[in-house]
């Protein structure tokens, strides 16, 4: 399975690996020097992926807000329902028009409520089922943010179903820069024959999502569409193969999963650092990608 890159409408081009000095955001080396290095020290470990050398910092995780209580008591009231034993149906779930978005208060920097809740429970369920991985919910904010800026703005109910599909642009080779992607489901997730097209607000590929496809509200499937499993299935995703993301380079090197930029990676990581601190990224921040 080739790895998982997503192409952004006519007005982004996602490049392939860039040089990297100059991307380390400045918000994510505040907080990395918050976890007892330098910045200079966080920079290198970003700069080492670059020869492969892996780091195993297993030091604290900075500070973040508390929890929204709404959020949290929306979790508790989402995961209320028995996880299945079995594994979950993979489809996309047919939902009426005319749904209202969730009035959950907003987290750090207005991230909607509702996608807070999805990537604080996949935080918390991967704490459990894969410690080694210590994946911070606001790390799958970034991706959320650069993905689909959170499912459209929050624009989902109170279940974490976007009011509107996202989708990607057809993967057939008419948009410069796009990958072809042949079909790879029939149709069924992403809406299409002949070509695939990412899907959901964290914008898996169709074959991708089915490989990883996590039930993260406890209803026994796996919607793509849906932010708390597209929440879980993305930290499986970074996670997979054993990846450390309290460590720089693992982190860098999961991030390049999704699309192998390290632009792509540094504007994840400069977003992540924000809502981990609660302060905005400077434009420097956030290259081009």
């Amino acid at each position: 399975m080739g790895r998982h890159r997503k192409q952004s409408p006519a007005t982004i081009k996602r490049s392939s690996v860039i040089a990297l000095t100059g991307l380390v955001p400045a918000g994510l080396v505040a907080v990395a020097a918050s976890d007892g290095g330098s910045a200079n020290q966080s920079a290198s470990s970003v700069l080492q992926h670059v020869s492969g050398d892996d780091q195993d910092d297993q030091g604290p995780r900075p500070e973040v807000a508390a929890e929204p209580e709404a959020a949290t008591e929306f979790v508790a009231h989402a995961m209320a329902k028995q996880v299945p034993s079995a594994p979950p149906v993979v489809k996309t779930v047919a939902l009426p028009d005319g749904r209202q978005p969730a009035a959950l208060p907003p987290g750090p920097l207005g991230v909607p409520g509702v996608a807070v809740a999805a990537y604080q429970n996949a935080e918390r369920t991967l704490a459990a089922e894969n410690p080694v991985c210590g994946i911070p919910w606001y790390l799958l904010a970034g991706i959320g943010r650069v993905e689909s800026t959170h499912a459209f703005g929050g624009k989902a109910d109170t279940d974490g179903n976007p009011l509107t599909p996202v989708y990607g642009p057809v993967l057939d080779g008419s948009l410069s820069g796009n990958h072809v992607i042949r079909d790879s489901d029939g149709g069924a997730l992403d809406g299409l024959s002949g070509y695939d097209r990412a899907i959901g607000p964290m914008q898996f590929l169709p074959e991708t999502w089915k490989h990883y496809a996590a039930d993260g509200n406890g209803d026994g499937i796996a919607d793509p569409q849906n932010l708390f499993d597209a929440a879980l299935t993305a930290g499986k995703y970074l996670c997979d193969g054993g990846l450390n993301m309290r460590d720089l380079t693992q982190q860098t090197r999961a991030i390049l999963r999704y699309n192998n930029s390290m632009a792509y990676v540094a504007n994840v990581m400069a977003w992540a650092g924000s809502y981990a601190s609660g302060i905005a990224p400077k434009p420097g921040d956030l290259p081009r990608i």
